[in-house]
């Protein structure tokens, strides 16, 4: 129950129950298939306090949450009704996307359902080769065989597990291609593939079998899965309804499984392996090259969720190689955002910024960076830069070390463990060290040297700094982006009526003074207040849209009516993420009430975002320079 009302928002967000084509999620994102984009309200969910950021991509509606998905997704699940017996509704008919990014949806949906087991395997896999390296536990032992079972087993049976995640994407039943997985891996057929290196062959009706091991294979199982399912399609509709519900089964069965070992199989383990000795190729070819490329672009890929093109050739890799030297080049892109967002944490003097920073850089050293970069990185741009810079460079020496992993996993911390090879520690598992190590540093390095710009003085530097604005400046009371007064959802407020100024979006819950001056008026529900200056000019900031309706709820005044301010000094701190969950919009205007009094009001905020203490208003003063009485 703790996430229903932001699965409401998000449900609304999408554009209904009725709009939804699939759901499936991810490591941190929602994956919505949406029957009409048009119709969801991307601007409103990044808003929201629950959303870290919405990506359009692939196909793909992704709504990122952060490491509470699951919990989320189902909690959206319910709120939708959603579940495996009741699909969602139908696709538009007509509905046209990209080739890459049909492609992309479907290897999303079919690798997604099972990733978190997948990480935790080859997680496993990795500390038994450090158990094996440490003489913690030897190959022989009850302990060893066990555990080694428990990790190993996703990866042997992969094709059933394939087969069921690919007859739900495929919209077939999704029982009937997992058996043609477990055909593939049956003892009988592999018992028949052992033995075909001895000379045996086997037939089908008088056809030779081509035997291969289809043990942790990808492509031939996705194959038979999509022709099964189109096979499906068709018998049913000329099936008799009072006996297709067996009669189809059998058909498809009778059909796909021959047809998957004489044609289907061969051919795609063929192009299986022509996509892996192409990679080899391109590898050894210039390792720095391919190395540095990824380092520096797996992140890019990640924003815009086109990194799942790449999942089936790393699986394929470890199929056809027993190896990757793909997911070592990950760990360098994951690293330098990592090293990025220390280096901000060490850096900048926000405290919202700063408490960002250091937990996205601790979920991004286990393999979950969408909070750093959308969060930290990505805002700023020049981290987000500089990390991609960290990981060419390490993704370089990781290639050149030619470092290798011997198990599927996310690019994480605990990636290493995964890389050590039977043998024990290397110079390749000594170069990954390297590279992870140098990605890091360099892109922390080069956002404390340069990474931010000059930053405005905090909340708390401006208390305790004399006033750089003049007689006739009003400095920005909060800290958040700047919006025209005309653009506030308040006709009372953008009309002018209350008079002339401008408003901000709040990035954190603080309002301080914007001058020097006296509190004039503090509402008793504590959301607006109204200042005097020195110099004359009379201020009301009215903090959201209607808050009033709160009576004081969320707001804390920290000062009271007739008290002496400087620029700087802590007004009224608000509960944002309440506010916002309560339904209020916070748009906040800062209205100069005595602006007739003027010539004129300026907006002098250089950009629009603007940080507490710093430009934001000037009032123009008329001919005779002075405006009372």
């Amino acid at each position: 129950m703790k996430y229903q009302e932001l699965a409401g928002d998000i449900l609304q967000g999408v554009g209904g129950r009725e709009n939804i084509i699939s759901l499936v999620h991810c490591a941190t994102r929602l994956r919505f298939k949406l029957n009409d984009s048009t119709l969801a309200d991307a601007a409103g969910l990044k808003n929201n306090p629950g959303v870290i950021m919405v990506v359009e991509s692939g196909g793909q509606f992704q709504v990122v949450i952060g490491n509470h998905v699951h919990e989320v997704y189902q909690a959206v699940c319910r709120a939708a009704g959603l579940n495996d017996e009741s699909p969602a509704a139908a696709p538009q008919q007509g509905e046209k996307s990209s080739l890459l990014a049909r492609f992309i949806d479907v290897v999303s949906g079919i690798f997604t359902p099972f990733l978190g087991v997948m990480a935790a395997s080859g997680i496993l896999k990795g500390f038994l080769a450090l158990s094996l390296v440490g003489g913690l536990l030897s190959e022989s032992s009850g302990a060893y065989r066990m555990l080694f079972a428990a990790s190993d087993a996703l990866f042997y049976f992969l094709p059933i597990v394939l087969g069921y995640t690919a007859g739900k994407k495929f919209g077939g039943n999704p029982f009937l291609t997992m058996v043609i997985g477990g055909a593939l891996v049956h003892p009988l057929m592999l018992e028949a593939f052992h033995a075909s290196s001895a000379g045996e062959t086997i037939t089908f009706f008088g056809i030779p079998v081509v035997l291969i091991n289809y043990v942790s294979s990808v492509i031939p199982i996705i194959a038979s899965a999509w022709f099964c399912c189109w096979l499906e399609r068709q018998s049913n509709k000329v099936m008799p309804s009072a006996v297709k519900n067996f009669f189809t089964p059998l058909l498809c069965l009778l059909v796909t499984v021959p047809l998957t070992f004489l044609v289907i199989g061969p051919l795609a383990t063929g192009l299986g392996e022509l996509l892996a000795a192409g990679f080899q190729v391109v590898y050894q070819f210039a390792p720095w090259l391919a190395g540095g490329i990824l380092g520096a672009l797996w992140q890019v890929c990640v924003i815009f969720g086109l990194h799942w093109g790449l999942v089936p050739l790393m699986m394929n890799n470890m199929a056809v190689l027993g190896h990757d030297p793909m997911i070592p080049l990950l760990l360098p892109a994951v690293f330098g955002q990592v090293g990025a967002a220390l280096g901000v944490f060490l850096k900048t003097r926000d405290p919202r910024l700063k408490t960002l920073a250091g937990s996205g850089a601790v979920a991004g050293v286990f393999g979950i960076t969408e909070p750093v970069v959308y969060g930290v990185t990505l805002p700023n741009r020049r981290p987000f830069i500089f990390g991609c810079v960290g990981g060419a460079v390490g993704g370089a020496i990781i290639a050149l070390a030619q470092s290798k992993v011997y198990s599927f996993g996310l690019a994480s911390i605990f990636t290493l463990a995964q890389l050590i090879p039977a043998n024990g520690f290397d110079t390749t598992v000594w170069g990954a060290i390297i590279g992870v190590v140098v990605a890091l540093v360099l892109a922390a390095l080069l956002t404390l040297i340069a990474g931010l710009p000059k930053q405005p003085a905090t909340a708390e530097d401006a208390a305790a700094a004399p006033a750089a604005a003049g007689d006739d400046d009003i400095l920005a009371p909060l800290t958040g982006v700047a919006v025209a007064l005309d653009a506030v959802p308040d006709p009372t407020f953008a009309s002018g009526l209350m008079g002339q100024g401008a408003a901000i979006i709040p990035a954190e819950g603080r309002v301080v003074a914007p001058f020097h001056g006296e509190v004039a008026s503090l509402f008793s529900t504590k959301h607006a207040l109204g200042l005097l200056s020195d110099s004359g000019i009379e201020v009301l900031i009215h903090v959201g849209i209607d808050t009033v309706k709160l009576n004081g709820e969320h707001f804390t005044a920290h000062i009271k009516e007739g008290d002496k301010i400087a620029p700087g000094d802590l007004l009224v701190e608000f509960d944002r993420e309440a506010i916002l969950r309560a339904g209020y919009d916070l748009s906040t205007p800062v209205i100069i009430s005595n602006s007739e009094d003027y010539a004129g009001v300026e907006n002098i905020y250089p950009t629009p975002d603007v940080h507490a203490g710093a430009s934001f208003l000037q009032v123009k003063r008329n001919n005779k320079g002075d405006n009372h009485e």
